[in-house]
């Protein structure tokens, strides 16, 4: 009996060690920051028998090639007129083009969505009068009274023929992918229902820390819907009481939306293998004054444009930034920049909820949002309810909308989309919304007690891997 299980602890020992080994080998020989890397490397070292399974769970940014996804490729729209501008009076355009990203494209019509009522309408508008096709892609999709009704008005149109796609993350909507009965009608009607990198299809090629948080709500493809919201009734419903988490949608159409369907269609023929595309004639002459550029990131984009984008534009800010995100859990190189901008004088306005829906991030966030506030960085801690909207403004130049939160995970793993639009009607929009959520909002970070501070400090390491 003693010499079995001293066999097995000495075996036990010997895997241990191999996989500890193997974890430390790939995190040096992989392509992060040092940041990361440390943090990494000090949770092995300090929490092995619980950090190397979760390393191998969810540690990697890019996949094996063996089972890689697709690069999301956007092509110039060859019927309508590019934006082109003097680089020198816009960085950003000519950064995003550098990195393989489309130029903007002119014509477009965006409207800013900041209700949860008119969200809900409009959603339901859009699919009551789509002709063609209707394409979901959400993060989250709870089962509630708001997606009844609309997985009932999907399925009317399913009926009467119209082509029907949901596609949602295993991740944020977990339950779902267990509960896949509440499908059973929409599926008899014709429509297709798919999780992004279900476990049980793809038990050996799924990563779960590479989540598909992009939401993209397309209808023939000349429509869409995107921005921070999902699908429950935290997000949207009808006026009925529910204090839902404040957030923001916009509404496009335009030739941009081209570029959103062509993410959508990537997304969905890695989830599915289903390489066929709908081709709706969009040879259509769009008259709108707003200029928009689309941008995808994620493991599925070559490079880091978004990232690189937006470290340019806080550098090159002449007069203001304004930050509205609900999960602020930046890397040293934001922080940074965020810091000399401030010393250059910009007006420099972080806008998050006092407190969100995820501890960690809150605790994770404090020393860099206290590092800011002592400085004399504006930041405003939203009183409302859980303040989930995600948007930026540079200067008067352009304003960023979409569903990329300013942390490590949004920036780096997740597959994420947004929109850059350069119009001085919605910067004006954005402004003025970003005030009312600053009038509902508190300046400045209380000192912290010594207890408190130290875990702050220390869970400042580990950051990068919330």
């Amino acid at each position: 009996m003693t010499f079995t299980l001293l066999f097995f602890t000495y075996i036990f020992i010997i895997v241990s060690g191999l996989l500890v080994f193997t974890a430390i080998r790939h995190i040096l020989y992989q392509k992060r920051s040092p940041t990361s890397m440390t943090s990494w490397v000090m949770a092995i070292i300090f929490l092995p028998f619980i950090t190397v399974p979760l390393y191998f769970l969810i540690g990697f940014r890019k996949r094996n090639p063996r089972y890689k996804k697709e690069q999301v490729r956007l092509s110039k729209i060859s019927h309508h007129e590019p934006y082109n501008i003097d680089p020198s009076k816009n960085s950003i355009l000519s950064l995003l083009e550098k990195n393989g990203i489309p130029p903007a494209s002119k014509g477009n019509t965006i409207s800013l969505i900041t209700s949860d009522v008119e969200a809900y309408e409009i959603m339901l508008k859009q699919i009551a009068e789509a002709k063609y096709t209707i394409d979901i892609c959400t993060y989250v999709f709870k089962f509630d009274k708001t997606t009844k009704v609309l997985l009932d008005a999907l399925t009317k149109r399913a009926k009467e023929g119209i082509k029907v796609r949901l596609l949602l993350d295993i991740v944020g909507s977990f339950s779902m992918y267990f509960n896949q009965n509440k499908f059973e009608e929409l599926k008899k009607a014709g429509a297709k229902v798919a999780f992004f990198t279900p476990i049980l299809k793809r038990p050996f090629q799924n990563y779960i820390n590479l989540r598909n948080h992009r939401k993209i709500y397309l209808f023939d493809q000349s429509i869409l819907l995107s921005g921070g919201m999902n699908l429950s009734n935290e997000y949207m419903g009808t006026e009925d009481g529910t204090m839902r988490w404040e957030d923001l949608m916009y509404k496009l159409e335009g030739p941009g939306v081209y570029h959103f369907y062509s993410i959508f269609h990537n997304d969905w023929t890695y989830a599915t293998e289903d390489t066929k595309k709908e081709e709706i004639n969009q040879n259509i002459e769009y008259d709108g004054n707003d200029i928009v550029q689309v941008v995808p990131s994620g493991p599925d984009i070559v490079a880091d444009a978004l990232y690189e984008t937006l470290l340019n534009a806080i550098y090159n800010a002449k007069h203001r930034i304004w930050i509205v995100t609900p999960y602020f859990v930046p890397d040293e190189n934001i922080i940074q920049a965020l810091i000399i901008a401030h010393h250059k004088s910009v007006d420099i306005k972080l806008i998050t909820p006092r407190h969100s829906n995820n501890l960690l991030a809150d605790i994770g966030r404090s020393s860099y949002m206290r590092e800011l506030d002592e400085i004399g960085v504006d930041v405003m801690l939203y009183e409302g309810e859980m303040l989930h909207a995600k948007a930026i403004l540079f200067d008067n130049i352009c304003g960023m909308v979409g569903s990329v939160n300013i942390d490590n995970r949004s920036l780096f793993l997740n597959y994420e989309v947004v929109t850059f639009v350069y119009s001085e009607k919605i910067v004006q929009q954005l402004e003025s919304w970003m005030e009312t959520l600053m009038a509902n909002s508190t300046n400045g970070m209380k000192k912290p007690n010594k207890l408190r501070e130290a875990f702050e400090n220390i869970m400042k390491v580990f950051a990068p891997l919330l």
